[in-house]
This record gives structure tokens, sequence and C-alpha cells, in this order.
């Protein structure tokens, strides 16, 4: 039976051929090329998981300690180490409870530098006149990061690009992801005309479909024109 990840089900069909179509409409006046992804996890966080089976196994036993064992270590000690692994397996299936376990500055590295990784493995630095940007959707961490080629920062500020990810972060919270993406794209692509305007014999470098990868690492999409 065919699996789909949780990146590749995150947009209905009807929302990737609306965000497909926004992306074509965006570069249709400008040489900059805009890419979306999408991923089920920017990391997988095994120190987390180590962290919470140790937290949780803890507590378990200290709890069981108490109540069964009159508070002796010898007891709490081989009841933590064998409750660990229990505890660390839920961690480990669960996202909601692996990502309590993550610091904020930790999810923030670990989506920019996943984004800096599909920049490179989707080949969008690769375009003629280096004006690609990526927007890159992390679901486990509900970040987005957007990120763009040298070409773009020579004009465009990085603040700017900030500025999307967080249209697009506020809409997935509000529930309303595809709507912010798609603004925010609009909003890309005019800033896009005013610094970097179509010029003859221009072509579209990228796809414009939504580009996944799985936890596996299997990648849906490409970076091929359509």
């Amino acid at each position: 039976m065919l699996h789909h990840s949780r990146a590749e089900q995150f947009f209905s069909d009807s929302e990737k051929e609306k965000i497909k179509e926004a992306t074509a409409h965006s570069e249709s006046c400008t040489t900059g090329e805009i890419a979306v992804m999408v991923v089920d996890e920017s990391s997988q966080y095994h120190e987390a998981e180590i962290l919470g089976g140790v937290v949780l196994g803890s507590l378990v036993a200290f709890v069981l300690t108490i109540l069964f064992f009159h508070e002796s270590i010898w007891w709490y000690v081989p009841i933590a180490f064998i409750l660990f692994f229990p505890g660390w397996f839920l961690f480990k299936v669960s996202h909601r409870l692996k990502i309590l376990c993550v610091g904020n500055a930790r999810e923030q590295k670990a989506v920019q530098e996943r984004a800096l990784k599909a920049f490179y493995e989707k080949g969008l630095y690769k375009t003629k006149e280096n004006t690609g940007i990526l927007f890159f959707i992390s679901i486990l961490e509900h970040k987005v990061w957007v990120i763009a080629d040298k070409g773009i920062h020579e004009k465009i500020k990085q603040e700017a690009l900030n500025r999307f990810a967080r249209q697009v972060a506020q809409g997935i919270h509000d529930g309303r992801a595809c709507d912010a993406l798609v603004e925010a794209i609009r909003e890309a692509g005019d800033l896009l005309v005013k610094h970097y305007p179509c010029g003859l014999g221009d072509v579209n470098e990228l796809s414009n479909e939504v580009m996944f990868e799985n936890r596996k690492g299997r990648d849906t999409g490409s970076p091929s024109p359509t």
C-alpha cells in the first residue's frame, strides 16, 4: 500500500494547484525563480528522544518506588533503567511528545540548516542569474524559512524574506497555510519584479510544483520546470 508522508498530505490537491498557479503568476514578470518545499521534520532530534525516555522513566520509577518499594534507591535505579526503553520508544514515535523536549533555538537552527541543504539538493542555486528563492516549511516544528540565492541578496535583504516566513508561519498557526503561502508568494513576486524584471528570452528554470521529502529521505517533486 502506498504510504504518503505528512508533508505530502499537508496541502490538498486543490491547494497544491493553487500554490503552483501563484508561483507561475509571480514568476511571469521577473527573472526570479520561486520554489516551495515541505518536509515532515528538519531533524530526527535523537537527543530529545533520549531525554524524554530518561525523564519519563525516572518519574515513573520514582512513583513506583515510593508506592511499593519504601523509597529504596536499590529499586529505583534498576526500575528507572528498565523504564527508559519504553519511554524512549514512546518519545520516538510520538512527534508531539518529542518536540516538547526540543528548545526553540535548536528547532530554529535545525530548520535553517535543513532549508539550506534543500536549497542545494534541489538545485535552486543553478539558476542563470542566481535568483532562486525557496519557501521551506517544516511541519513538526511549525516553522518556515525563506532562503534566497546570492543574486537576490544583492538587492533584497534577509529581513524582507524573514517577513514572508513569519507571514506563512502565522497562516499555519491560524489554519490557513495555503492562503498565507499564496499571499507571501505573490508579495515576493511583486518585490522581485521591482528589482529583477523579466527580460527577453527568460525561461522558467525551476518547477512550480510543491516539493516534498518524507522522513526516509525519499524526495518527491523535481527542480525541472513545468
